[in-house]
């Protein structure tokens, strides 16, 4: 890909919708939860939804922009968090999401002349390609903002809405439900004032759902944000450091290189066959399983030599909202997920795995499956996030690497239609730290697809892995 040049047409600011014209002095508060602060360090979610559109610059500025920031502000009423920032007022014994009277979303709008076709395909390009199609959070020493946005038209070809969100209040869920919401009110003709929402995109609020056990969020606090387990609210709240974010990102982006992979539902029942005809115990074999644990295995292969990733670890995170007791509403808008995680070194186990006669691919399935049915079945959730809280550190080094999952085929981006079309290709950014992401396949043939951020040389020894591992039918050792 040619470089390419990308203006900045417009820099403008989104305010929630009001029905009356006399300013309010109200100020709207949302605590954190220990689910919430879990995730208060954790560099921004960023993706992107590229969407076909073979008009004039001239026609999206004047006909399809106004009603985009319309149709924002309307969808912002109802999520009023994301127009304001993360905070931790003197007076709070934890962080909190404050809106006031007067808050905005950044909007960032761009012209760019870089291939549309390619950045909405599946083939490899240079991962840096797409950092311009993004907007940062804006961070200071008191607090730093929830959402920010970035539309980007591709001349003659279609654009870009490139979505930046604060992991310490917004997961996958809701990160979906607001973009899903935006686009219900955006397809409407004349939507309603003041604008109405189906129940299952109204997001709750209510926080006295999740029931956090005698001092829990205070160890969560302490882990996350304290300087020492002895830290208290006083010490963390006044951490100068406070609003900054841990760095995954890799320093040199060119270098690296991102693709998607796509698993038809006749390949991950391929996969399923594989196993079920290679191991008698009871498994768990749903295609997130296998997906992963097939992605996981070329993940292995491709980057054997690569001495930054010589120590690797399954991690995903799974939703808990119909898990907690009593349940968590699915329309909540919040953090309601919690990490599933194996610290035991994935190569190391592999090749024991290998000498008793199990195939690499097999021997991750049945760690991935033995995780994804612990979910909801702890004797103590609590317990058991506190001590990966406490064990996750230790496996950090220059030389390991934790193979997390961004999405969830179940989230349905591919149904954000803002009335011009189902998106052509949802992209998640933030998985340059070796994590993959995962979504439904955009035609809706109830495949999964699979992106993830690798070396060039890696990156084609891994498509070779992946391609010729899926056509070798009676291959015992599938990669």
């Amino acid at each position: 890909m040619a470089m390419a040049s990308l203006k900045i047409l417009e820099e403008t600011h989104v305010a929630p919708y009001s029905v009356t014209t006399t300013t309010t002095t109200t100020n709207s508060t949302l605590p954190l939860t220990s689910f919430d602060t879990y995730w208060f360090k954790f560099p921004p979610a960023q993706c992107l939804y590229l969407y076909s559109l073979p008009k004039e610059t001239t026609f999206f500025l004047n006909s399809l922009l106004p009603k985009l920031k319309h149709s924002l502000s309307l969808t912002l009423q109802h999520f009023l968090p994301l127009a304001g920032k993360l905070t931790w007022p003197q007076h709070s014994p934890k962080p909190i999401a404050l809106y006031t009277p007067g808050d905005v979303v950044s909007l960032s709008i761009a012209e760019s002349n870089a291939d549309f076709d390619t950045l909405s395909s599946n083939q490899p390009f240079q991962a840096s390609k797409v950092r311009p199609l993004l907007s940062p959070l804006h961070v200071s020493e008191t607090g730093v903002s929830i959402m920010a946005l970035k539309i980007t038209v591709f001349p003659n070809k279609g654009f870009c809405i490139g979505l930046t969100t604060h992991h310490g209040l917004v997961d996958g869920k809701s990160a979906a439900m607001f973009m899903k919401s935006w686009a219900y009110l955006s397809s409407q003709e004349n939507p309603q004032l003041p604008p109405l929402l189906p129940e299952e995109l109204t997001p709750f609020y209510d926080r006295t759902v999740i029931k956090d056990p005698s001092g829990f969020e205070m160890k969560v606090l302490n882990y996350i944000i304290g300087d020492n387990p002895g830290s208290t609210s006083s010490d963390c709240r006044n951490n100068p450091k406070l609003f900054e974010f841990e760095s995954f990102q890799s320093s040199d982006l060119d270098e690296l290189y991102r693709a998607i992979f796509e698993l038809s539902r006749s390949d991950i029942d391929k996969l399923r066959r594989k196993v079920s005809n290679s191991n008698p115990n009871e498994l768990h074999l749903s295609s997130f399983v296998l997906t992963y644990a097939y992605i996981f295995d070329c993940f292995l292969k491709a980057t054997t030599e690569d001495k930054t990733k010589s120590t690797v670890f399954i991690l995903f995170t799974a939703d808990y909202r119909n898990r907690l007791t009593p349940p968590v509403p699915g329309n909540y808008l919040g953090n309601c997920v919690v990490a599933k995680s194996n610290f035991e070194d994935m190569r190391e186990h592999v090749i024991g795995k290998e000498k008793e006669g199990v195939d690499s691919f097999t021997a991750i399935v049945m760690i991935v499956s033995d995780l994804v049915k612990s979910v909801g079945k702890e004797k103590d959730l609590y317990y058991e996030i506190e001590k990966d809280i406490v064990t996750f550190p230790a496996t950090e080094s220059d030389n390991s690497c934790h193979v997390g999952v961004a999405g969830s085929p179940s989230l349905g981006f591919y149904n954000t239609d803002f009335g011009w079309g189902r998106p052509k290709k949802f992209v998640v950014v933030s998985i340059e730290n070796g994590a993959i992401s995962m979504a439904e396949c955009g035609d809706g043939s109830g495949g999964i697809e699979v992106g993830l951020v690798l070396k060039k040389h890696q990156m084609d020894h891994f498509a070779s892995l992946f391609h010729n591992g899926l056509s070798h039918n009676n291959n015992n050792n599938i990669v």
